[in-house]
């Protein structure tokens, strides 16, 4: 069974992640969506509140898994048994950031990443932009998926 974990804080999940996820059902049996708890970082939507974005927008995808962990990315999937790390590149600098991290966990452990390009239209959407949108009431809508709207 090829399985891929996507990890990531989802704080909130956009349209350039789902984008990401959508393209990867046909690479994998199972895409594990993944959502890392780090008790220093101070997150705009709860932990709850991220979980329930997630399975709200994937409820119809029998492929799709949502959970949490801590520790290494590394340590969960040799946990789950999954052989992929799955990541979205936005722009040379993402390409640049995430490509030590895929060299640091491969070396750690064997486990691969697996890199997609986001769609065109989709380069410009970060969970960070999201969030300064929303803390200054301007319209996010266009940027996230409608579990996120509500």
């Amino acid at each position: 069974m090829k399985k891929a974990v996507f990890p990531g804080s989802f704080d909130p999940i956009t349209l350039g992640h789902v984008d990401i996820i959508k393209r990867a059902l046909p690479l994998f049996d199972q895409v594990v969506l993944a959502i890392g708890v780090n008790a220093d970082k101070k997150y705009m939507f709860s932990l709850e509140e991220r979980l329930a974005f997630l399975n709200d927008t994937f409820q119809d995808q029998p492929k799709i898994s949502v959970t949490t962990y801590t520790g290494l990315t590394v340590d969960f999937c040799k946990q789950i048994q999954a052989s992929y790390i799955l990541r979205g590149l936005r722009n040379a600098m993402d390409l640049e950031f995430e490509k030590a991290i895929a060299q640091t966990n491969y070396k750690m452990s064997g486990i691969e990443t697996l890199f997609l390009i986001s769609s065109s239209g989709m380069a410009h959407m970060s969970s960070t932009i999201v969030r300064d949108v929303m803390r200054n009431g301007g319209d996010y809508h266009f940027m996230v998926p409608d579990p996120v709207k509500k």
